[in-house]
């Protein structure tokens, strides 16, 4: 299946699932916006932003879903803020938190690979978290849009699913867990069981697929288009909601991390 045929059909996955996600935290995030100032952020990555420095600095987030992150980042003295993400639903969602708090964010809705190059060489900080990178089905055309997003010196921000969970089913509970999956594997995955990955219900939903990449594929496709690697440092907190056990186990795998790089001249 062509990259565009596996994004389409996320578009309608995600949009399937927006309502669910709505109905289960939507109302929260709504009175947390509307208090000034409000911050979804944990101490890792407002620590690693705040190194970074966000003051009047113009910030992209790609895989944006509602715009909470963004908004966030909004909130802790970024300047220009846009968001772009696939779901036509998660963009009305960031729009409608926007609002509600008088918080001055753009969002954009757009398969992150045909981001207009009118927003090429805008961003001073390209920010990418939580389990964004499994749904790109190609990394090297991914990471030289990144590239080109950014200013000269610009910075890239990623704070993600450590890939070898993957290796490992959301619902395994044996210490040490039992790996599942290859780390190598290279074909897609096919799901139709929802993404409800908050409320942590199944659902029969529309297809949707999901890639493997490798640490070292990130890292080297950083390495290709230009960015420099600054930090890569490795957690064993989990941030997806999913493997949160995982954290109380004797013997674990790293569950996230960050990778600070940087764009040249």
């Amino acid at each position: 299946m062509e990259r565009s045929r596996y994004t389409a059909a996320n578009r309608l996955a995600w949009n399937e699932a927006a309502p669910i996600h709505r109905r289960q935290r939507f109302a929260r995030l709504l009175a947390d916006f509307r208090r000034p100032g409000y911050s979804c952020l944990d101490a890792v990555e407002t620590a690693k932003l705040r190194e970074i420095g966000l003051a009047g600095k113009a910030v992209a987030q790609l895989c944006c879903n509602n715009g909470r992150e963004l908004l966030s980042i909004k909130n802790l003295g970024a300047g220009r803020c846009v968001g772009f993400d696939i779901s036509d639903d998660f963009i009305a969602q960031a729009r409608e938190l926007a609002a509600a708090g008088g918080i001055a964010c753009e969002f954009v809705r757009t398969d992150v690979y045909d981001i207009p190059p009118d927003y090429h060489g805008a961003f001073d900080l390209v920010y990418i978290t939580i389990g964004a990178l499994c749904w790109m089905p190609d990394l090297a055309p991914f990471f030289h849009l990144v590239a080109r997003l950014l200013k000269p010196h610009g910075w890239l921000f990623i704070y993600e699913v450590h890939p070898v969970l993957y290796m490992f089913e959301p619902s395994e509970r044996d210490d040490p867990p039992r790996a599942q999956n290859s780390y190598f594997r290279t074909e897609p995955w096919v799901d139709e069981a929802g993404l409800d990955y908050y409320g942590m219900t199944t659902y029969k939903s529309l297809p949707m697929y999901s890639f493997p990449h490798k640490l070292s594929d990130i890292i080297t496709a950083c390495l290709e288009n230009g960015l420099a690697l600054k930090s890569f440092t490795e957690y064993d907190h989990d941030i997806t909601n999913l493997w949160a056990h995982f954290a109380d186990f004797r013997i674990k795998p790293p569950l996230c991390y960050t990778l600070v790089a940087r764009a040249g001249a």
